[in-house]
């Protein structure tokens, strides 16, 4: 009987001999899929629920649904910086827009400045995901994105491309296709793709607008063609969408005019509207300080040591001496301002309003059907894509525990 068992032993192990491979048997690793980063500049989650966007909709019924808080201030370049660094805008240092450093003097960082907006020293407090993907040997494409044009940290992405706001929307997404298209060498790994749409039709015309709710349906097009690409070739990818911010509405009776609270010459600013950026003239702090560090209706005021602790903002040297906040929805202005149009929506505002509430959307091999996330913060998007691409996440102040759920492992 002894033998007999041996026997057949020997003969199982004989056949898993031939038919499995020697371990000397050389197989590559399937090849590691794109992950691809989609911001939809001012789209609220409840964009969404219009009825307009079968591609989005699609995506985030087979795939994974949230929404996410953007960090403080919920304006365009800090959010944008903090979904790539996992920092917030008081450790990154992109503290909004429009601002200045006490160690740069004579020159301002603004969104339309060529030269700063592709100068390291602004970026170099942030390490964004493309950094750590080149320096682990992962080609990046993080083309239109802020700090895309910068070397950061002595590191330039492989693909970039300097903005053009005038690019149309479709040839955006041909420019991401061609670039799937190259040579496995120099074909990307990280991508991203920026829209811009939503957020202009917003603040022209007001969230709610017919015109916005067309800008929707466009971009949600333009995903529809995305995927459509991938499947012409044969891609599989993980595609995360998100937005900076949301919007929220205004009105001509929901201003306040700072220089009927001091006088104008008193003061400068580098930003207004969902908030104010307040300077003091020299030999004047006690005065702008004594007129605006009271109860005011529908604003607050601070010395930027002094903003409530749960924003995580004000250690940062770049942020304004002080820093004037309305309630949502309302505008800070001067009477001296005249725009050259009229804006009916806007963002900056409080990130836990509703109205500034940003959008997640995952679909993917990565990802899990049908998953609809709690409300997280953006910094853990960061993570996120660092899991996705395979490198080690620099220090940040995200959880891949907010999103674990979404992932299939």
């Amino acid at each position: 009987m002894l033998r007999r068992l041996v026997l057949a032993i020997a003969f199982l192990s004989l056949a898993a001999c031939a038919t499995t491979p020697p371990p000397s048997v050389d197989r590559p690793p399937p090849a590691p899929l794109p992950v691809i980063l989609v911001s939809i500049d001012g789209f609220r989650p409840d964009y969404l629920d219009r009825g307009v966007t079968p591609h989005l909709s699609r995506l985030a019924a087979e795939g994974v649904r949230g929404v996410i808080r953007p960090a403080f201030p919920s304006k365009t370049f800090p959010n944008h910086y903090t979904l790539v660094t996992g920092l917030r805008p008081d450790r990154h240092g992109i503290v909004e827009n429009t601002f200045e450093d006490p160690e740069i003097p004579g020159e301002t960082f603004r969104m339309s400045n060529r030269k700063a907006v592709g100068d390291r020293k602004w970026w170099d407090q942030g390490a964004p995901i493309w950094v750590t993907a080149e320096r682990a040997g992962v080609v990046t494409a993080p083309v239109y994105w802020p700090g895309s044009e910068a070397e950061i940290r002595g590191v330039r992405p492989t693909h970039w491309r300097a903005f053009q706001m005038s690019r149309p929307n479709d040839a955006r997404v041909d420019d991401l296709l061609a670039l799937l298209d190259l040579p496995p060498a120099r074909r990307p790994r990280f991508l991203t793709l920026y829209f811009d749409t939503v957020d202009t039709a917003g603040h022209r015309f007001g969230p709610a607008a017919p015109e916005t709710v067309a800008a929707v349906a466009e971009i949600d097009t333009q995903v529809g063609r995305l995927a459509a690409g991938l499947k012409a070739r044969g891609l599989a990818a993980n595609l995360v969408v998100v937005s900076d911010h949301g919007m929220a509405p205004l009105a001509e009776d929901r201003r306040i005019f700072m220089d009927d609270i001091l006088p104008r010459s008193a003061w400068r600013t580098l930003a207004a509207g969902a908030f104010m950026t307040i300077y003091p003239a020299e030999g004047r702090t006690a005065e702008v300080e004594a007129a605006l560090l009271k109860p005011h209706t529908h604003m607050a005021c601070w010395r930027k040591a002094e903003i409530p602790a749960r924003f995580r903002y004000g250690r940062n040297p770049r942020v304004a001496p002080i820093f004037c906040l309305p309630e949502t929805g309302w505008s800070l202005t001067t009477r001296d301002y005249r725009p050259s149009w009229s804006e009916r929506g806007n963002h900056g505002f409080d990130p836990e309003s509703p109205e500034m509430a940003a959008v997640f959307v995952a679909g993917g091999p990565a990802f899990r059907r049908g998953v609809v996330l709690p409300a997280f913060d953006n910094v853990s998007v960061y993570p996120l894509l660092a899991r996705l691409l395979g490198v080690t996440p620099e220090p940040n102040e995200g959880d891949i525990r907010d999103v674990a759920a979404a992932l299939t492992r």
